[in-house]
């Protein structure tokens, strides 16, 4: 099943609506689909280098709007949240980060978290939903998603547009470990000019 989507998904690349096929599976892989929008974007900007602005945009608004689906899915339907949750296999995390948001350092540990599952392969719709479960802070959790999936996204459309084939052959062999890294770096650097400051 999980083939067929991708299939399905990466098909959808060459559709003459790709753009809005784009914008749909952004926002649903925000909230519940399996699929990530990478696999759309690098070749649209392959097909179409002009317009990588445009599909890194669309991707961007569509994922953080999906973004807050999820979270409202979180907020108002506890068991179907819970249910895609245990799928992914998060449960007994999502447990533990409601629990450590009662302790000082909770916020910023559920706020790096939520970077990382935007930013790296982490599956995203289970900490927009969570967000949701935990009442975590809205106006908060909308910038990181924007700034987080734009980040990743830009990466992916400008890069394509740089290089091509090329980073679509890296992305294949190894994109999702140097997102991983990359993603942990950033943190890394925010949590030290966080203490550096306080």
């Amino acid at each position: 099943m999980f083939n067929e989507l991708y299939q399905k998904s990466l098909s959808l690349a060459s559709h003459k609506s790709s753009k809005f096929f784009l914008a749909i599976v952004a926002f649903a892989e925000s909230s519940f689909f399996p699929i990530p929008p990478d696999i759309m974007i690098i070749p649209m900007v392959l097909a179409k280098k002009i317009d990588y602005i445009k599909i890194f945009l669309i991707a961007t608004i569509a994922s953080a709007l999906g973004g807050l689906f999820g979270y409202f899915i979180g907020s108002a339907f506890i068991d179907l949240a819970m249910n895609v949750i245990q799928f992914y296999g998060y449960e007994d995390k999502v447990i533990n980060l409601k629990n450590d948001l009662t302790s000082g350092a909770g916020f910023y540990i559920f706020l790096g978290a939520l970077f990382l599952a935007g930013f790296t392969p982490l599956p995203f719709k289970v900490f927009t939903i969570t967000s949701g479960l935990i009442s975590f802070n809205i106006v908060i959790f909308f910038f990181i998603c924007l700034i987080s999936r734009g980040l990743r996204f830009f990466i992916v459309s400008y890069l394509s547009f740089r290089f091509g084939n090329l980073f679509n052959n890296f992305m294949e062999r190894s994109g999702a470990k140097w997102f991983a890294i990359t993603g942990f770096i950033i943190v890394a650097i925010g949590v030290t000019i966080y203490f550096i400051i306080k």
